[in-house]
């Protein structure tokens, strides 16, 4: 890329920030981009409305389920060096590990726990604990809170407790722990060198903090909670880092397991083990998952992506290997990945060329829609559905565990423990989009917010699948 065309990206994802952030939808983004050798990061806006601290282009955030790609990358790094087998039980390694549902754990691969095929129903699952021994914690809880929606391979259900049970592998065959093991093969063998793993050390460099809209005064405020408790490390939790780490992450993942440094961080086989494509679902709104990475088709070109929620906030990662571009992000409110998509979509169509099809055109009528009427539930989530007015109507309604869950979950999610109702419109039979959206929404990152039923077994849908995750038939 040469300099022209890297000013032109630059100016582009300055208007665009800018014109996002002063539009009153999130306090402060910060993005870069590496393309052919070329690199840039942009900053807008504040990382703290109550501070009024900017944001920097090397200003911290938390990754997210970003962190995800890093666990997996992890766990390839052992079964390179012969420490864990993809084929191999978990309970090989971790002995102790249960479900409620007697024998359940015991069909689990590792290779399951990576590719979120694992059947693991612990979505919302919350345990707070902290230190040495929270991951351990976490599993130990699995076998008195949790049970499965599906057969191991059977299915696909985005997975944070796989990652997390992945965490804990980790700790076990490593002997260390999953913070320690996470900086020292990751960080450092990549060169995420403004990169923590903790709240404690973030705060002594500049770091964002997640936002929420106030009903009240319809501004922007600070999240009270920064980071999910510890036990949810590895599935994104707690690393924090800048925009340049996480695109030198990508660009190890473009050079085939080298990082920019030159350290072999990952075989080739494992690297191109990971854009394989392990289980796909044939519906538009999910896209086929490799290992860690999800697998967005844009036409004849895949973009190896993953976004990650935080308390407030949203990151993205996304490597293009066919044009050895990477594009990286963070806006502090949960909005902001309408403005990631907008980005992506510009590289995608304006800066690389990349055709962007139409992913889903006309809504098709007559659809009938009993057999997705009912109840679908997963850990602690509950989905009503009914017929209003000629489409689906959902209501959704978080169900806590207990008191310790319910206060994690509401503070995650601004406040909020229930829904409004929303109404869905039929693409075609077992495929519906939110009503009152422009189909072009979903052509990009955005396909997440279409819905899709599945399995339909003597005239009902026996799962219900948004953004990846699977709530099954009650």
């Amino acid at each position: 890329m040469d300099n022209t065309a890297l000013h032109t990206v630059e100016a582009q994802i300055r208007d665009q920030a800018a014109a996002y952030c002063e539009s009153g939808k999130v306090p402060g983004y910060v993005a870069g981009v590496h393309h052919a050798g070329q690199q840039t990061v942009v900053a807008h806006g504040v990382a703290n409305a109550a501070t009024g601290a900017p944001m920097l282009d090397d200003t911290g955030f938390l990754f997210g389920s970003v962190t995800k790609v890093l666990t997996t990358t992890l766990v390839l790094r052992q079964v390179d060096r012969g420490l864990l087998d993809l084929d191999t039980p978990v309970v090989t390694y971790l002995p102790g590990f249960a479900l409620d549902s007697p024998g359940a754990a015991d069909k689990i691969l590792v290779r399951h726990l990576i590719s979120h095929t694992n059947g693991i129903d612990a979505d919302l699952y919350f345990p707070d604990a902290k230190g040495r021994d929270a991951l351990k914690t976490y599993v130990d809880g699995l076998a008195s809170g949790c049970g499965t929606l599906f057969e191991p391979g059977e299915q696909l259900s985005y997975s944070n407790g796989g990652m997390i049970v992945a965490g804990r592998l980790l700790e076990v065959v490593t002997g260390l722990p999953f913070p320690d093991l996470l900086a020292r093969e990751i960080y450092a063998s990549v060169g995420m060198t403004h990169s923590s793993t903790s709240a404690e050390q973030a705060i002594l460099r500049s770091t964002a903090v997640g936002h929420f809209l106030d009903p009240e005064t319809m501004s922007a405020r600070p999240t009270n909670m920064f980071t999910l408790p510890d036990t949810w490390g590895p599935a994104g939790g707690t690393p924090i880092g800048t925009v340049a780490d996480l695109l030198a992450f990508g660009r190890t993942h473009l050079a085939g397991g080298v990082s920019p440094s030159g350290t072999r961080v990952l075989s080739a086989e494992s690297t191109a083990l990971m854009r394989q494509v392990s289980y796909d679902m044939g519906t538009p709104n999910t896209p086929p998952l490799g290992l860690g990475w999800v697998l967005y088709p844009f036409g004849d070109t895949t973009v190896l992506a993953m976004s990650g929620a935080s308390p407030g906030g949203v990151s993205i990662l996304c490597v293009v290997p066919e044009h050895d571009l990477v594009f990286a992000a963070y806006g502090n409110q949960p909005g902001a990945i309408m403005l990631h998509d907008q980005l992506l979509r510009w590289l995608l169509s304006e800066h690389l060329g990349v055709p962007i099809p139409r992913l889903v055109t006309e809504p098709e009528r007559d659809v009938d829609l009993t057999p997705y009427v009912g109840t679908y539930r997963s850990n602690q989530l509950r989905v009503d559905v009914s017929v209003v007015d000629g489409q689906l109507e959902e209501r959704t309604t978080y169900e806590p565990a207990d008191g310790s869950q319910e206060r994690i979950f509401t503070e995650f999610a601004g406040g909020m423990t229930s829904g409004p109702p929303q109404r869905y419109v039929p693409i075609r039979p077992g495929l519906f989009a939110p009503a009152g959206y422009p189909l072009e929404t979903f052509d990009g990152y955005l396909r997440l917010l279409l819905v899709s039923y599945h399995d339909i077994r003597d005239g009902q849908a026996r799962f219900r699948n948004a953004g990846g995750r699977l709530t099954r038939r009650a």
